[in-house]
């Protein structure tokens, strides 16, 4: 009886061991349990790149060179012309291949060094690449790359100008192009004085863990005479910057036509000419830029004059509503397809800073007119855009409050001061 039990209890366990071990082999995989030698590692896993196993393949790196095209590229990399000409045909709607800029970042994939060429990969941008694949048939693919978006913070005194103050502390020109969009209209930048604070949070975008571009600028805030404030907000056709209120940051004209720059001579009704030296009135405001500096119009419009005078060099003439006119002049060059009867938007580039004409050094004078009559656009009051409609505002209102927390979250003068051991 005692032995009956024994065999019951052996039999059990040996089902039991033998259920265990089919769960151990199926977690394992019978190929590996089999053949020790050929278990799976860390090692063993694919890694690629544009599609193409890194292990399998030779990844030769270059940069477009100056009136280097995408044809001559290929066939030097042994490419038949017929092969050249079924590429760009798919190319039509995914890339054009007259966009290939001198400077930029290919590759070509091979098998090895010696190889056929399998595919030519352009980066135009860091978020996206197009991908040229000759294996089978001729393909063309653009991609664009995952990146991840965060939010960052910066503040500072300004000592001189704005520009120098943010180059100082690291940011990028996307950056301070950027801030000045979103205060412009309530900040005069040209005007700024030393002890002015600023503060603002952003987006960066990271690809593999690189900083790749800027974001949006998520709230800003400046100080000067009085806090200023402005915040982000997406809503349809309301999108853009508004103030504390609901009012739009964005006015109507722009307060100057070119970026990073200072005024080097001011409307006047008495101003001594440098060149002609005698006093003369200057129906305009000088903005001193690098050679070459793109010239944005301050506001929507149409183009009604672009021409050459020999005073005024390179010029061109935006009308902007039934009162408004403004003009821009000794350019060194105008925008291309620029013409009279042109459509502009706030903020294009018309032309670029040159010193043709009468001109001591490049610059732009910027001359404005209300109903054909010059006025100092320093000191106009000029119309702003509507605010928020009232049935937007209280949502504004939440999403307003919750960033100017966190802005002043960030710090204020008094306490970045005693951080730097500075006073503004």
């Amino acid at each position: 009886m005692q032995r009956s039990k024994i065999q019951k209890f052996l039999v059990e366990a040996g089902v039991y061991v033998l259920i265990v071990n089919v769960a151990f082999f199926s977690f394992l995989g019978f190929k590996n349990y089999f053949n020790p030698d050929e278990k799976q590692t860390e090692d063993s896993i694919t890694i690629e790149k544009f599609g193409f196993s890194e292990e399998d393949h030779v990844f030769i790196e270059a940069k477009v060179q100056p009136n280097q095209i995408l044809a001559n590229l290929l066939m030097d990399e042994g490419i038949s012309y017929e092969i050249i000409k079924q590429l760009f045909e798919k190319s039509k709607g995914v890339f054009n291949v007259n966009n290939i800029v001198a400077g930029l970042n290919y590759t070509l994939i091979k098998k090895d060094s010696c190889g056929e060429l399998l595919s030519f990969v352009y980066e135009p941008d860091p978020f996206n690449y197009v991908v040229y694949d000759f294996r089978d048939s001729v393909s063309v693919k653009k991609v664009e790359r995952d990146y991840e978006v965060k939010i960052e913070t910066a503040q500072g005194f300004i000592e001189s100008s704005l520009w120098n103050s943010m180059t100082d502390i690291g940011l990028e020109y996307a950056v301070i192009g950027k801030m000045e969009e979103a205060l412009g209209a309530q900040v005069d930048f040209h005007r700024v004085q030393q002890g002015d604070f600023y503060k603002l949070l952003f987006e960066r975008k990271y690809i593999d863990g690189q900083p790749v571009g800027i974001g949006n600028i998520i709230g800003a805030y400046y100080e000067n005479d009085r806090p200023h404030y402005t915040i982000y907000w997406e809503s349809g056709k309301d999108t853009g910057y508004y103030d504390e209120l609901g009012n739009s940051s964005k006015k109507s004209f722009l307060k100057a036509p070119v970026k990073f720059i200072k005024i080097s001579s001011k409307f006047s009704y008495n101003r001594l000419h440098p060149i002609h030296k005698r006093h003369k009135p200057h129906y305009g405001t000088d903005y001193a830029a690098p050679h070459g500096t793109p010239i944005h119009s301050v506001a929507d419009g149409v183009v009604v004059e672009k021409g050459y005078g020999s005073g005024n060099g390179n010029y061109v003439k935006v009308k902007h509503d039934k009162s408004y006119a403004t003009t821009y002049l000794h350019m060194s060059r105008f925008a291309k397809g620029l013409r009279k009867g042109t459509r502009v938007s706030q903020g294009q580039t018309i032309g670029y800073v040159g010193s043709t004409g009468l001109a001591t050094g490049p610059h732009v004078c910027f001359r404005m007119t209300k109903n054909n009559k010059p006025v100092n656009h320093l000191k106009e009051r000029l119309p702003s855009m509507k605010a928020l409609p009232h049935a937007k505002l209280q949502h504004f209102f939440i999403h307003r409050d919750s960033i100017m927390q966190k802005i002043d979250e960030i710090g204020t003068p008094a306490t970045l001061a005693l951080n730097e051991g500075m006073m503004p």
